[in-house]
């Protein structure tokens, strides 16, 4: 089951629909109209829009279009044998007027215009009108077109045309060598007909040449890429995890986006590297709504073997001389890393405490790792870890990769507990602190959830030019203010402002332009509704010259790892902690006991714990934090559960769910 997990996650991005779908594309001619494109294949002008959304606003000579071969009208056969009159509606017409002009029912001219089904006739429309005569069955699919469908065969232009590029999607470990070897290029031409691309990244759009005899058609799309229709609640950045593509690469493939992304929008994404359909229930893909679901796993306890937890963290118990306890403690409040370990250590004997009472028994082996990596290969080497079903710790990114590397051959799972810095891809290492990345991630989707209908308007300085840039992507029609020496005054600020719901996100690390933009919008807060976002709450929002009462005004939301401690629902937790150390319990007390009564609950409702995501793909939750495991981008896995906070006028913290 182990293998199962890792396997499935691999694949995540990949997940395709079981129903395959072909597809052709059409090369607009001199005079057509999607109209008569649509009647040429015998489908619904709206499956053509929903393929090429930009062609709403117009299709010119020579343009590409797709066309859904197979989503055809349940009608196609009749309407195979069926004539039909284009009627522009002229005023005062309706459709009973034009039912008795043309001497068919209301019924049929709705059935043939779909759209009518919902709506009144339009001036200056126009219609199909069926004539009810029937002609004989010809073949009027324009020859101009090319299958881009797996297998399909490929029909010759009539006309000779000659593409001298096609698009090409990066595919992981390509080379600009392979692939100029691969179409029989140079990669001096390569490069040539790809002038701003110096590094390759997997999922990149990028130009290849193809060298085409003129009347050879040329495949455009081919088995690379795919069509994929945009469900409920999906935003832009949860597709490009989906499918391991930059915003960028989407964008490109997909131009409509520049206007948003939409429910039932239909997108060209890149298919499976090895050209494989993964069914949608064959994998789990931390996607959708059950990856929105809060698990409570003391209901499923099933597995009441004794865990074997090791808990590794840095002690530095070297420093203990013989009859100096004392001198250790008064050591150890100059050693903050020390002082974070035993605060750690105590939130997870209060929750091997807790997890006993529910049953659960554990077998607690702890070890003092002095921050050093040859010290934890020296633990591994002199003990027995073949038994142990998780190791909890060690703090710090290199001794955390030393054990990682060494347990990898057995399978046993590491888990991080505080770090965010990006470790090396172990498969058995789970990083349960989300990186600046997924941070990021999660503010830009609550954005693009939330940003409909306001008016956005972004300030960052020149270090935050790449959050910019993707925030602009997103929002479309975003307002920019730019700040000039650290500043921005309140006329800038006003005149990017509107009289309805204002998104102000603010993006820098410069406690000067933190300042002054919070101050400024606190003023104009008086006279407009102003919610202010980012999506780093770096140290400069925490800077005394910025005053928590304009934060707390404009009501900021940013994402965290962990939520407002809240002491009237965990009273009893309190209580017994403070009888057993004498102290209130911290953040990293709590944090220890969060992440240990997960691992805990999770072992003892699975055989272990790689099959417990997969029985439970949902979110855990305990007094501050959740967690959901995702593969990381380099391999491992990384909590990607964050919170977004928001800071209310009276200066508490909530959790938001909206704006």
């Amino acid at each position: 089951m182990k293998y199962l997990f890792v396997i499935c996650f691999l694949f995540q991005f990949y997940s395709t629909s079981a129903n395959a779908q072909a597809y052709k594309y059409h090369t607009v001619k001199k005079g057509e109209t999607v109209f008569s494109i649509s009647q040429s294949y015998n489908i619904d002008e709206e499956d053509i829009y929903k393929y090429n959304p930009d062609a709403k606003e117009g299709i010119g000579i020579n343009e590409k279009l797709v066309i859904p071969v197979e989503a055809t009208r349940s009608e196609n056969k009749a309407e195979s044998n069926t004539q039909f009159t284009e009627h522009t509606v002229k005023k005062k017409e309706t459709l009973y007027s034009l039912s008795k002009e043309y001497d068919v029912s209301v019924d049929d001219i709705k059935r043939y215009n779909k759209q009518l089904y919902s709506k009144e006739l339009q001036l200056g429309e126009t219609i199909r009108i069926p004539s009810g005569t029937t002609v004989a069955s010809t073949n009027n699919t324009p020859v101009e077109t090319q299958t881009i469908s797996k297998g399909a065969s490929v029909t010759k232009p009539q006309s000779n045309q000659i593409t001298k590029t096609r698009e090409h999607i990066v595919l992981p470990k390509e080379t600009k060598y392979g692939i100029a070897r691969k179409y029989g290029m140079t990669v001096k031409e390569l490069e040539s007909i790809n002038p701003r691309v110096e590094t390759l990244q997997p999922g990149m759009m990028i130009r290849v040449g193809v060298d085409v005899l003129e009347d050879e058609p040329v495949i455009i799309t081919d088995d690379r890429f795919r069509f994929y229709e945009v469900k409920p609640k999906e935003t832009i950045f949860s597709l490009t995890r989906r499918f391991g593509v930059s915003v960028d690469s989407l964008t490109h493939l997909n131009p409509a986006l520049k206007n948003g992304l939409k429910f039932g929008m239909v997108l060209k994404v890149p298919e499976h590297p090895e050209g494989k359909d993964i069914e949608d229930d064959e994998v789990y893909t931390g996607m959708g709504e059950e990856s929105n679901t809060k698990m409570d796993l003391s209901n499923s306890i099933s597995n009441r073997s004794t865990k074997e937890i090791v808990l590794m963290l840095p002690y530095h118990l070297n420093k203990i001389e013989e009859d100096s306890i004392e001198t250790y403690r008064n050591s150890i409040l100059n050693e903050r890393v020390v002082r974070i370990s035993l605060d750690f250590h105590s939130g997870v004997l209060m929750a091997v405490d807790k997890a006993k009472s529910m049953g659960i028994s554990t077998n607690l082996r702890v070890y003092d790792t002095k921050q050093n990596s040859s010290e934890v290969a020296n633990i591994i080497n002199a003990n027995n870890f073949n038994e142990v079903d998780a190791v909890i710790g060690p703090l710090l990114q290199d001794p955390t990769e030393a054990v990682a590397s060494r347990l990898e051959s057995k399978n046993i799972p590491v888990i991080n507990p505080l770090s965010n810095r990006s470790m090396r891809g172990y498969n058995n290492l789970f990083q349960s602190i989300p990186g600046e990345e997924y941070m990021k991630n999660a503010m830009l989707d609550f954005i693009a959830k939330n940003a409909s209908g306001k008016n956005v308007v972004i300030v960052a300085d020149g270090r935050a030019f790449k959050i910019k840039s993707e925030i602009s992507n997103i929002i479309p029609g975003i307002r920019s203010v730019n700040p000039t020496n650290n500043y921005v005054s309140d006329q800038e600020l006003k005149n990017a402002l509107t009289t309805g719901s204002n998104i102000v996100i603010l993006e820098s690390d410069n406690i000067n332009l933190v300042s002054s933009v919070t101050s400024a919008l606190n003023r104009l807060a008086r006279n407009h509704d102003i919610t202010l976002l980012t999506t780093n709450k770096s140290n400069a929002f925490e800077n005394d010259i910025v005053s928590n009462n304009h934060l707390g005004n404009l009501k900021l939301h940013y994402p965290s790892v962990d939520k407002e401690y809240d002491t009237d629902t965990t009273e009893s937790f309190n209580e017994e902690y403070k009888e057993r150390f004498n102290i209130e319990p911290n953040r990293y007390a709590i944090r220890g006991y969060d992440l240990t009564m997960d691992v805990l609950l999770r072992l003892a409702s699975a055989g272990d714990l790689y099959e417990s995501f997969e029985k439970y793909p949902g979110y855990t939750e305990y007094f501050e934090s959740k967690f959901h495991y995702m593969p990381g981008t380099n391999g491992g896995f990384i909590n990607d559960a964050i919170y977004i906070l928001k800071l209310n006028k009276d200066l508490t913290i909530s959790e938001a769910n909206d704006l």
